[in-house]
């Protein structure tokens, strides 16, 4: 969440850099610099007679040590008149939340080296690395070939559960775990400390994170305890320091956790989203920072290397994108999106973004750090997949079909126990 005193500083940088997301609303820049000039007046009334109550209750104490009651009794009276008009000075709380709520509708700000645009067609290709397979003519999509092997099952999931729910089975499950633990190994070696967090979270940490209110509608919520799933484990890992004060010296704070995810994804159909392109639940694993601000973009490249030579591992053919300020996510003040080529779909599947937000979830959730002064400073956060399996399971079977079965990458046959998915 941006601060009212920046945008009150600086609204025309504000709406330069929102327009760069072709953020609908610029008014509401001026609405919320009209209303802080409302509160900073009650304010700053509230705060006189504040003022005269001090005051007149010091000078009523001198009265009482002289005897004088009848002044004694004249300055109650006007405590008691000043600290009704305190109570009367009518809005204050009002205006705060109006504020408030006009805040968490302002999206992030861009940083300048986000590329202008307003559709995925305008993300800019950072760099692309690995070799495209050429499959046999018979090659099949990946929702064929698991019907082949025996790994996944989409009906009975659909049966337990519905649409978006696939069930793992046979070697299909064997190698969501190799992954899943090839995956936290890789983070785990590179310094990040490994998190289980909860798979449900209450409504002020999906609010620190920008779920809400922005998202509401992409989560399952438990109506009657007011909890909602995840639809990543940053929303969890990176509230672990909700209302805290790190040690400088302790940053940057890295995290890893593997969970389940839940998207509902309300409006998904049509091929893009057969087999295991979208889905309702699935499986992820995360990288989380807590960065110094003067680090965080130093910070965010090294997280990128990291995804890439993850991907690079596992052999598969992929891409970079820097998104453009029409396609990024409400939070995020810089995301690289990556994709892997799909050889039998003929298409690229996005598997990980890492993106820096800067101080905007920091903002909400009061991470902060003392600097050399002893001041406290927002924290900066910075998340990306490493990786969301789906897609990356779906590559890895298609990209790997040879005549006498899938072929596993080397980096995971430790973790598999075999190299070849046969029947």
């Amino acid at each position: 969440m941006l601060s009212v005193n920046f945008i009150r500083q600086n609204p025309d940088f504000v709406k330069e850099r929102l327009a760069l997301r072709h953020f609908s609303s610029p008014q509401l820049i001026d609405e919320l610099i009209a209303l802080d000039d409302q509160r900073r007046k009650l304010q700053a009334e509230r705060d006189e007679l504040q003022r005269r109550v001090n005051s007149a209750s010091k000078e009523i104490g001198n009265l009482m040590r002289n005897g004088d009651t009848e002044a004694v009794e004249k300055l109650k009276a006007e405590v008691a008149a000043a600290q009704q008009q305190m109570q009367d000075v009518a809005g204050l709380n009002a205006i705060e939340k109006q504020q408030h709520d006009i805040l968490v509708q302002i999206p992030n700000l861009p940083s300048k080296l986000v590329p202008a645009g307003r559709t995925p067609e305008d993300n800019v290709v950072v760099r692309e690395g690995g070799v495209k397979p050429q499959l046999a003519a018979n090659a099949k999509p990946h929702w064929d070939l698991v019907q082949q092997y025996d790994l996944i099952d989409f009906e009975l999931g659909n049966k337990l559960t519905g649409s978006g729910f696939p069930v793992y089975k046979n070697k299909g499950a064997k190698l969501q775990r190799a992954l899943i633990q090839y995956f936290l190994d890789t983070n785990t070696a590179a310094g990040y400390t490994e998190i289980q967090p909860p798979l449900m979270v209450n409504e002020a940490s999906a609010y620190g994170t920008g779920q809400l209110p922005d998202k509401e509608g992409q989560m399952y919520h438990a109506t009657v305890d007011n909890f909602y799933l995840i639809p990543t484990s940053e929303v969890p890992v990176t509230n672990i320091y909700r209302d805290e004060i790190i040690k400088e010296s302790d940053l940057p704070v890295k995290m890893t956790a593997y969970t389940p995810c839940f998207r509902r994804e309300a409006g998904s159909y049509g091929k893009d989203v057969r087999g295991l392109n979208r889905l309702h639940q699935f499986d992820k694993v995360e990288i989380v920072q807590l960065a110094h601000p003067d680090k965080s973009y130093d910070t965010l490249d090294t997280m990128v290397e990291h995804v890439e030579k993850l991907i690079q591992s596992l052999e598969l053919p992929y891409r970079i994108l820097r998104l453009c300020g029409g396609d990024m996510g409400f939070t995020s003040a810089l995301t690289y999106d990556f994709e892997v080529f799909s050889a039998a779909q003929q298409k690229w599947l996005e598997v990980s973004s890492v993106s820096n937000f800067e101080s905007y979830q920091t903002n909400r959730m009061k991470i902060r750090f003392k600097d050399g002064n002893g001041k406290p400073q927002l924290a900066h956060s910075l998340n990306g997949s490493s990786l969301a399996l789906p897609r990356i399971l779906a590559a890895l079977l298609e990209n790997n079909q040879e005549e006498n079965g899938i072929r596993v990458p080397a980096a995971l046959q430790p973790y598999f126990g075999s190299d070849l998915i046969s029947r």
